[in-house]
């Protein structure tokens, strides 16, 4: 059951990545919601506050699953990556709204406190990469140390453009299969694949 706070956060969701900040009005955020306007002034007291609260909502999730995956001791630095990879994979795959605001804002924003969180959130991600590749190479579960952030990026590169050309790559495999079932082999697919690049940039061999 969602709180009223989290529908509004949703229905703002949706509507900032449809209509961008600038072309989403309070007045809209309520009617998708179904509450009364004076809601979103109760709960974060402006349309910026409220922006600035959603970016903080969905950067915290991502922090969370981080931090389990690290101080798990039943499964090894490679299958930490492997874990990474499927996690951040489905909530691209699942949070469309957000990533397509997410890019957005990479690109255009403004408002300090987006630019804070964007930050932290990628120096949350490399200081994770950095602990899970020095703990594999100590124990020889990786033999290359590539740069940590390059790493990062060809994660989360290769997955937010695959994500934004998916329809493109629909039309060229001529694929009329239904949207669902196409997105379950397409982004199955591209997990393997990044797993694949990541196995060479680490040199983990499965079979060693």
């Amino acid at each position: 059951m969602l709180s009223k706070e989290e529908n509004i956060l949703f229905a703002a969701e949706k509507l900032f990545a449809e209509l961008g900040f600038e072309g989403t009005s309070t007045r809209e955020i309520a009617k998708t919601a179904n509450v009364n306007i004076s809601m979103i002034s109760y709960y974060f007291g402006s349309k910026e506050k409220l922006y600035e609260k959603l970016v903080e909502y969905r950067m915290n999730e991502g922090q969370f699953f981080s931090k389990d995956i690290l101080e798990r001791t039943d499964i090894n630095e490679w299958e930490k990556i492997e874990k990474i990879v499927d996690q951040f994979s489905g909530k691209v795959r699942h949070q469309k709204c957000f990533y397509r605001i997410m890019q957005r804002e990479q690109l255009h924003t403004k408002n300090p406190q987006i630019v804070e969180f964007l930050k932290e959130t990628k120096m949350g991600f490399i200081a994770m990469y950095s602990k899970i590749l020095e703990s594999g190479l100590k124990k020889g579960i990786f033999t290359k140390n590539p740069p940590i952030y390059l790493l990062h990026s060809t994660v989360s590169g290769t997955l937010f453009y695959a994500s934004n050309a998916k329809e493109m790559y629909k039309e060229f495999l001529n694929d009329t299969e239904d949207e669902e079932v196409f997105d379950e082999k397409y982004y199955t697919e591209l997990n393997k694949h990044i797993k694949y690049l990541l196995k060479d940039l680490l040199g983990y061999e499965e079979n060693k």
